[in-house]
Parts: structure tokens; sequence; C-alpha cells
């Protein structure tokens, strides 16, 4: 054999090496296609080639060695890496979604515990000081704890208005035992009348400031802890979406480059740069990165209205001060009895009395002397609702700077590492990343050489808006007095509507409503609507009650001629 053939010899030796190298490559990236399950294994060619369909402008993975990928393969590996990444962006989401959840759990238990202490204990002065009368007392208080509750859990309804209601529900007890004691209660219609005759007038009214006092108190304090709980719900919102952004084209294929890409030169198994993976997930999220100013605004707002000394929000004390109140309240009525007796009188006539009743009422029975002081409650009612408020805020304070660092947080824990020897820049496997790494925020990625972001997401610019405006409210920069809650979207549809708290003695706010409401159950975990409340003057319940008195007593009249 001449020196002609062992070149020869030698070519064919060469080009078999190659190919058995190929063979072996390329085997192992169709092996992994498949147990990833992107595609068949046919899919994958069995030898390496210049794959021409990857040389076109338009693929991410095109390279000038030899791959072993085709066209329909890396659209597999793209939809892959976008669902890669999202899996890891939810799962990095999630402990703050779940701290965000549990609170919000938390915080609505701790509020029904403190109702119910404070209503039991409310419940046990008063039994203490009025006897029989407490007994019927016990419907009128228990619903309007309960319209308290539901007001601060999320529900349509007005803590004044709830105040309201229960006045108007007590007045009647008030005045059969007090002003008009007799045999038997008195009849329903009376008892309408003389409610409408004594209340409905401008002025503080039959029961004096208290039911004024007790309005401003309760809705005072239960508003900052509605709005509180409000707020831990929009947390949990802005969680949800930002775990769920959408990918620009320009995202998505930098993450195929990063990922996959590698593989389709059938490299060895090797992670990102670390300064590669932070340019690719900082462009990637920077619209997420825009969220970080607010987030750690609406952490600090959230910390001034639930710190110290407002770490029960005050919930309970102002709840406490029920007892003390309804006692001015009914000491106001025993003054003016004999004012109330022929103001009613004059409107409604003789009391008339249910016929099937022979109970005696007395006067004052069972009452205690008005001029002894109340009990006060022996322990803090409100210490549930603080330490969990506390414990609350503790823990969100880990989260205060979530967004400002997620794409470093990602890269660090979960996508690259600086221990290898040699690491994926996006084109081959090198000892460094050389190219300039960017900072977070839209604007910061005009220079970032792997992902260009023109503007933030336009759902992201909702999520910023409603942290700002809630920021506001949280700040009490939009909260006139008690407060008036703006229009704040929440999730799909729902919307937070407007709250206005407003009430004034001068514009009859105890002189109206006929004291029937249906009150809607509360939400959980879910935001609700907060309604604007409408003050009424004594002009829209009250004509309308002393006609329908006036009306009976025309019609007692002309029964009477035509019996006759």
């Amino acid at each position: 054999m001449g020196i002609r053939g062992i070149w020869v010899c030698v070519c064919l030796t060469a080009l078999a090496d190659v190919r058995s190298q190929s063979l072996t490559k390329c085997a192992k990236v169709r092996e992994a296609f498949q147990l990833r399950q992107l595609g068949a294994a046919k899919a994958a060619p069995d030898t390496s080639s210049a794959g021409p369909d990857l040389q076109m402008t338009s693929s991410t993975c095109r390279s000038h060695n030899l791959t072993c990928c085709t066209k329909k393969m890396e659209e597999r590996y793209q939809v892959a890496a976008r669902r890669d990444f999202q899996n890891l962006l939810q799962k990095s989401c999630s402990s703050l979604k779940l701290f965000l959840s549990r609170s919000v759990a938390a915080f609505q238990e701790a509020v029904e515990v403190l109702v119910h202490q404070v209503q039991n204990h409310t419940l046990s002065l008063l039994q203490s000081a009025y006897g029989d009368l407490a007994e019927r007392m016990l419907p009128p208080v228990s619903e309007l704890f309960a319209d308290v509750e539901l007001f601060v859990l999320g529900a349509e309804l007005s803590p004044e208005e709830a105040v309201q209601r229960f006045f108007h529900s007590l007045f009647p007890l008030v005045f059969q035992q007090l002003v008009e004691p007799g045999l038997a209660p008195l009849d329903p219609a009376y008892a309408e009348c003389a409610r409408t005759a004594a209340m409905g007038r401008r002025g503080p009214g039959a029961f004096g400031p208290a039911p004024g006092l007790l309005a401003a108190r309760v809705g005072g304090a239960s508003l900052p802890a509605r709005l509180f709980l409000q707020a831990l719900h929009l947390g949990v919102e802005v969680v949800n979406t930002t775990a769920r952004p959408n990918l620009a084209r320009e995202c998505r294929r930098a993450l195929l480059r990063m990922a996959y890409c590698p593989r389709c030169q059938a490299l060895p198994a090797r992670p990102p740069c670390m300064g590669y993976c932070l340019n690719v997930l900082r462009g990637c999220l920077a619209s997420l990165a825009e969220v970080d100013a607010p987030w750690r605004e609406f952490v600090r707002s959230l910390e001034e209205l639930g710190s110290p000394p407002r770490a029960g929000l005050d919930l309970g004390q102002a709840l406490g001060d029920t007892t003390a109140l309804v006692r001015d309240a009914v000491a106001h009525v025993r003054a003016s009895a004999p004012w109330l007796s022929a103001q009613v009188r004059s409107v409604c006539g003789l009391p008339r009395r249910e016929t099937a009743h022979a109970r005696i009422i007395q006067q004052g029975s069972g009452m205690r002397d008005p001029s002894l002081p109340l009990r006060r409650p022996t322990t803090r009612t409100d210490d549930t609702l603080g330490i969990r408020t506390r414990e609350l805020l503790q823990g969100l304070r880990v989260y205060r700077t979530f967004y400002g660092g997620l794409a470093d947080q990602m890269c660090v824990s979960e996508l690259a590492s600086a221990d290898t020897i040699t690491c994926w820049n996006g084109a081959d496997m090198v000892r460094s990343y050389t190219q300039r790494v960017t900072g977070n925020g839209v604007q910061a990625q005009s220079d970032n050489p792997e992902v260009r972001v023109k503007e933030v997401d336009p759902i992201i610019n909702q999520v910023i808006d409603k942290l700002k405006h809630i920021n506001q409210l949280l700040q009490g920069r939009t909260i006139p007095r008690l407060g008036t809650l703006d229009r704040i979207e929440v999730g799909s549809g729902d919307m937070v509507a407007p709250y206005s708290g407003d009430c004034d003695d001068e514009d009859s706010c105890w002189g109206s409503g006929n004291g029937v409401s249906d009150r809607p159950a509360a939400p959980k975990l879910a935001p609700e609507q907060i309604p604007r409340t409408q003050d009424t003057g004594p002009a829209s319940v009250a004509r309308p009650a002393q006609t329908r008195c006036v009306l009976l007593v025309l019609l007692a009249a002309a029964a009477a001629l035509f019996s006759s």
C-alpha cells in the first residue's frame, strides 16, 4: 500500500470516529428529549448535522457547530423553557402567597374572636345593670356586634347604619319599660309610631348624643380594621398576578437560549453563567421589578396602620364602650320620660297594647341605680387581634424587598452557579461571562445584551396603580374623618366600592330608617364591596310613619261614628 492509500485509510478512520461520536452524542440528546416528554424519539435526528433549518436568522439555537436539533425540536424546547420558568416563578412566589393567605385567615379569625368576647362581656354587664330589660336587649345587641364583624370582614353594610338600627330596635323596649309601663307589651304599630315620633326629629333624638358617639367610635375603629384586611386581600391578588406574568417574545427566546440550546450542541450539562442568568431574568422580570417601590411602601403603610398604640386597631376598646353608651342613652330616656310620653301621645294617641299578653311590665323592674358606675372589663379583649397583627407585620417585613430581588434570588438559588469551572454564556461553554450585567427595572434594560425590554407590561401597571391607591388609603391621605374608600378593582371583575363614614347629629343621622335590614354574609378570603353611606334626614322616613299614625286615628274615629 502506498502513501496515498495510507492517507485514505486515515481519513476514513477519522470520519468513522467522528460519525461514531456524533451518533453517541445525538443518542443522548434524543433520549433526554423523549424523557422530558417533549416529543417522540423519532423527532430527534440520529446524527448531528449542519442543521440547515436552524441556520435561518429566525432560529434561536443556530450555531456554527454541528447540531442534534431540528426546527421542530426547538419549538418544543421553547414551550418547555417557558413552562419551566413559569413553574419556577410560581415556586418562588409560593411562600409569600401562603403567608398572606394564612394572614388573612388568621386576622379574620382574630376579629371574630374579639367581637364575640366583647359581645359576651357587654351582655353580662347589661344583665347586671338592667335585669329583665337586658334579656329583651339580647337580639339588638347581638345584631349590632354581628353587623360590625361582617363590616370588618368585607360585607356590604355600614357600621353607622348598624348603630342606627340598634337604637331603633332598642327604643320600643326602653320606651315600654320606662315611659309607658303596663300590663302587656305595646302594639307593634303603636311602638313603630312612638319610635318615629320620638326619634324622627332633628337633633340628638330620644337617646341623646349616645348613638352618635357610639357610631363615631365603632365606625372609626372598624374602618381601619376593614382596610387592613382589604389590603391583605389585595396583597394576595398582587402575588397571584405577578406569579403569572406575560412573557414577551424576546424573553421567551432568551429563556430557550439559556436553558435548552446547549442540548442541541450535545454539550455537557453545565449551568448558565451567573451574569448571563442575571441579564436574562432581569430582562424577563423587568416589569415585576417596577412593583418593588410601591410594594415596599405597601409593607411600610401596613406597619404604620397596625403598629402600637393601634396594634389591636382599637376595635376592642370601641366595642367595649357600647355598655357605657347604652347606659347613657337609657338614662337620657328616663330623664325625658314625661316629655317623651306627651310627644308620643300627641302624635300616636293613647298607648295600645297586645291583648293576648297579660305580663306585667313594671317601670324600672330589675334595673340598678343609674348613678352607680358599670364594671369595666377586667381582661384585655383585643389581645388576640393585637397579637395576630404584630405577628403578621413581623412576618411581612421579611418580604419587603421581595420584588426587587426576585430575579437575583431565582438565579442564585435555582438556575446559575458560581462554583463551576465552565458555564454557558448563551453561545458556548466558557470560564466566565464577559458581558455587562444590567440592573433591575425597565429603564436599566436599555443596555441589556440578552433581552430587549421596551415598556412595563400593562397588567403589571394595573397592579402598581392598585398598590399606590391602597397605600394612600392606608396612610390616611384619602380618608377624611371615618374615611372614603375609592374604587379599587380587585381580581377579575370584583370591585371595592366607595365608603363614606361621615355622620352628624345636625343631619339627623339617627332619626331615619325602619330598623329592618337584610345583612349579607361576609366573604372569606375574598375582597368585597364597601358601600357608600347615604345620610337620610327625617323627612324621608319620619313623615310616612307620621302619616300612617294620623290615618290610624282617622280610621278609628270613622269606625266610632259608623258604630254609633
